[in-house]
């Protein structure tokens, strides 16, 4: 959707997108100047495949000062973006037969990822009325004698859903409990808004001996196209990923290596500024949305998306979500994403990752278009 809205840009339409799921402001200029003075001085060839030494530090000193987490530089595997991260651990954790449980909505990489592995992804559905946190008992229906790990994202891409520490604090519980691994998607950890991040694996050594953490800098310092992503692991866990990503991608840029570590050293009111801003969006957004009839929209407390249910708009005219997603960039030159990608059909995933001009004029337009579908 997002390489569609820019072709229609292209030919002269006037498009406002909120499909796209990367910051729109420029990585700092401190990182940008490391990057450029690596390459100035030749830092240009192969690095260690796991990551340069002073960026592994810099891993391990923020998983202690931010998440909590006690690591050494062995525990942590630098890659080509969090995405990799992921792809290794999965690659790593996964066996053919194997089950993996995702909760939904969820990113549609999760589910691909397991299959590519030989995995099959076990689907757990949360509920908009629970602002999209799970419920233990459904987690726990959902355990067989194939279930391998548990993959959580929280901050949650689509719906900006922060777990609260006593949901993490059963899910730990319940992996240890049936002896699973967890895969902690935390790549949107410092984008949240009146609410706290819990790294899962800060809740205890036994939890954080089964445990994959996936970071990055790419949603928090606007660095999406430095492609640099870090898992904190187990330490065998770590060096077969090592070992995999060896056969894959050998080592992360260098000299992005080089701009991450600035990255992760620069004080917190240096990315304050962009994560203030989006809350700000995120309440214009928010109260937009909710002028619309029968439109239900959730707080997100964390990342830069709304999912909207738009349910009572489709049917008739517009059959579902993805259909009202088309409508909407052809008739209405909206970009958005359909739920149904995310495993959540009738709603709408909204990046709010655009000026407050666009949003003003965007939710206008999606306002005008959905009120037209009524009677």
């Amino acid at each position: 959707m997002t390489a569609r809205a820019r072709a229609l840009v292209a030919e002269g339409h006037d498009v406002v997108s909120f499909a796209a799921g990367e910051p729109d402001f420029n990585t700092p200029e401190p990182v940008c100047h490391a990057a450029s003075e690596a390459i100035r001085k030749g830092f240009t060839k192969y690095t260690p495949t796991t990551g340069i030494p002073d960026l592994k530090q810099a891993v391990v000193d923020k998983m202690a000062r931010e998440n909590g987490v006690t690591v050494r530089p062995e525990n942590v595997v630098v890659s080509c973006g969090a995405k990799q991260s992921l792809f290794n651990a999965i690659m790593t954790l996964v066996d053919p037969g194997d089950e993996v449980i995702v909760f939904a909505p969820f990113w549609a990489t999760y589910s691909d990822q397991i299959k590519l592995a030989g995995g099959t992804p076990v689907v757990v559905a949360t509920r908009a009325t629970d602002d999209f946190v799970p419920r233990l008992e459904d987690l726990t229906a959902a355990i067989t004698a194939k279930t391998r790990a548990i993959l959580l994202n929280s901050p949650t891409n689509p719906t900006g859903a922060v777990y609260p520490r006593e949901t993490l604090k059963e899910i730990a519980a319940t992996a240890i409990r049936h002896d699973l691994w967890v895969i902690a998607d935390e790549i949107y950890e410092r984008l949240v808004y009146g609410k706290t991040h819990t790294s899962l694996a800060s809740l205890g050594a036994e939890i954080a001996s089964r445990t994959v953490t996936v970071v990055g800098v790419s949603k928090s310092y606007s660095m999406t196209g430095w492609r640099i992503g870090f898992a904190v692991a187990p330490v065998e866990v770590a060096k077969a990923m090592g070992n995999l990503q060896d056969q894959v991608t050998s080592n992360p840029t260098s000299f992005a290596q080089k701009g991450a570590v600035v990255a992760l050293g620069l004080p917190n009111e240096t990315m304050e500024g962009m994560r203030g801003e989006f809350e700000g969006r995120r309440d214009l957004v928010l109260r937009k949305l909710r002028a619309i009839p029968d439109l239900d929209v959730r707080t997100p407390g964390g990342a830069f998306y709304v999912f909207p249910d738009v349910r009572p708009y489709l049917g008739g005219e517009i059959a579902n979500d993805s259909a009202l997603a088309e409508a909407l960039l052809e008739r209405a030159r909206v970009a958005t994403i359909p739920g149904s990608v995310f495993q959540a059909p009738g709603f709408l995933r909204l990046s709010y990752a655009a000026s407050r001009h666009d949003i003003d004029r965007g939710v206008d337009r999606i306002a005008e278009f959905l009120v037209s579908l009524r009677p």
